[in-house]
C-alpha cells in the first residue's frame, strides 16, 4: 500500500521530486517509524529550506511478508505519540520490483536488509527495471549531510522487536539523528541543482 502523500508533498512546483522508501525486515517497527519521522521532519521544514517547495514521496516496506497488511507494532506507535507524532497510519507491505523504479532512495535499516534489497534489485535489473534507485543504509548519511564512501559502511539501526519500550525509544532517537543528516544531504543536493539551473 502506498500512502497518500499528505503534508509531505508540496505539488505544482518546478523542483525535481524526491522519493524515499524506508525498509526493514517486517515493516512494523523500524521502517514505519522512519517513515513517520521523515514525514514529520519534512512537514516542519522552514520556508528557507531548499526542500520547502520540493514534492517529496515517502513510504516504507519490508523485505519479508511476515506481517503483510498489519499495522505498526504498538510500541512503535506509542513511541511516536510520545514525541508528538499522532496522525500516522500504515499497513505493512513487502518490497516489490517496481519500488526500485518508483523511489530514488531505498534506505535499509541494517546490512541484512541491504543485501536482501540488492539481491531483489539485481533480479529487477534482469527484467530491465530497477536501475534508478540509490540503495543504501539510512546510516550511510552522516549528521553533517555527508555520505560514507562505501555503500553499507555506515551506522546500523538494530531491530527492537524482541526488547522493551526503551529499545524503541533508542531507535527513535537514532532515526531522528540519521534522518536529520539525510535531510541535510537532500538540501545540499537540491541546492546544487538550483545553482546549476541558474547558470
Amino acid at each position: 500500500m502506498t500512502h497518500d502523500l499528505g503534508p509531505s508533498t508540496t505539488p505544482n512546483t518546478p523542483t525535481k521530486p524526491i522519493s524515499v522508501l524506508f525498509v526493514c525486515l517486517g515493516n512494523i517497527c523500524r521502517s514505519p517509524m522512519a517513515e513517520a519521522i521523515f514525514r514529520h521532519l519534512t512537514a516542519s521544514l522552514p520556508p528557507t529550506s531548499p526542500l520547502h517547495s520540493t514534492p517529496i514521496t515517502i513510504d516504507s516496506a519490508g523485505t519479508s511478508a511476515y506481517h503483510l497488511h498489519a499495522p505498526p507494532d504498538a510500541r512503535t506507535m506509542s513511541t511516536l505519540r510520545r514525541h508528538g507524532i499522532t496522525d500516522y497510519t500504515h499497513a505493512a507491505r513487502k518490497v516489490c520490483g517496481d519500488d526500485f523504479e518508483r523511489f530514488g532512495y531505498v534506505l535499509a535499516m541494517d546490512g541484512v536488509n541491504l543485501r536482501d534489497l540488492e539481491a531483489k534489485r539485481g533480479r529487477s535489473k534482469g527484467s530491465g527495471r530497477g536501475k534508478g534507485a540509490q540503495v543504501r543504509l539510512i546510516g550511510d548519511f552522516l549528521e553533517e549531510g555527508d555520505v560514507v564512501g562505501k555503500v553499507g559502511g555506515g551506522e546500523v539501526v538494530g531491530d527492537p522487536y524482541y526488547g522493551g519500550d526503551e529499545g524503541f525509544e533508542r531507535v527513535y532517537e537514532q532515526l531522528v539523528r540519521l534522518e536529520g543528516g539525510f535531510l541535510r544531504f537532500l538540501e545540499r543536493e537540491v541546492g546544487r541543482d538550483g545553482e546549476g539551473k541558474g547558470q
